[in-house]
């Protein structure tokens, strides 16, 4: 029964590391379409929230098969409990990054749009979302904190691009302001992506310790 129980953590290893996978390739998509204006791109990140999606129901099918069917000790508990929180963050990723899609879709590329702060932002959260569900495959509990201060690199880049926005729409009144305002919910959707993937790793470090010290989200 062990045996069984072991390969169907594995599994469920497997499939956190997958829909992980595909909220990173979401970010990566939706900073491309960022940079590049490509609509192809802001359409391929929509598609990809639907995969996320499934992967959240066959994770959480799978968590309950585990706590209905067998009988975990303290720490698989907290494994698993910790995969059944850490899908619905990854889910709300998923969301966040067709959101950012969703709005490149809606507007032209505009003079605002090239500001290399944003796309530090994107591929930090990216990179976040990542080490996160990493932290939690290989019970890594340094990573997990990382993560976590990772997140105040993308906080004071947040604040440094709000900061730029609010003072080129001051300067354009017009459209480019408009288009400026777009890009400060891009941003803001950044932020909140990497809020999530801290999320994750305060799961990570309580699936390992027994201590979770949530952070307001």
């Amino acid at each position: 029964m062990r045996n069984r129980f072991d390969q169907q953590l594995e599994l469920l290893n497997e499939q956190l590391t997958r829909m992980g996978e595909l909220c990173e390739v979401a970010i990566g998509k939706a900073t491309t379409a960022l940079k590049e204006g490509s609509m192809e791109q802001a359409q391929k990140v929509i598609e990809a929230d639907e995969e996320i999606d499934q992967a959240e129901t066959d994770i959480e099918r799978l968590c309950l098969k585990l706590l209905l069917q067998q009988q975990p000790v303290a720490r698989d508990l907290r494994q698993i409990s910790a995969a059944l929180k850490m899908i619905t963050d990854m889910e709300r990723i998923g969301d966040q990054a067709s959101d950012i899609a969703e709005i490149i879709i809606t507007e032209e590329k505009s003079e605002a749009q090239d500001i290399p702060k944003i796309i530090k932002m994107s591929e930090a959260a990216g990179k976040m979302v990542r080490d996160s569900v990493n932290a939690y495959v290989e019970k890594d509990l340094e990573l997990s904190r990382k993560v976590i201060q990772d997140d105040d690199v993308v906080d004071e880049l947040f604040e440094e691009v709000k900061t730029t926005l609010i003072g080129f729409i001051a300067e354009n009144k017009g459209a480019q302001g408009v288009e400026a305002i777009d890009l400060i919910m891009v941003a803001k959707y950044l932020e909140r992506i990497a809020d999530h993937a801290t999320n994750i790793a305060e799961w990570v470090e309580f699936s390992i310790t027994g201590i979770h010290n949530a952070s307001v989200v």
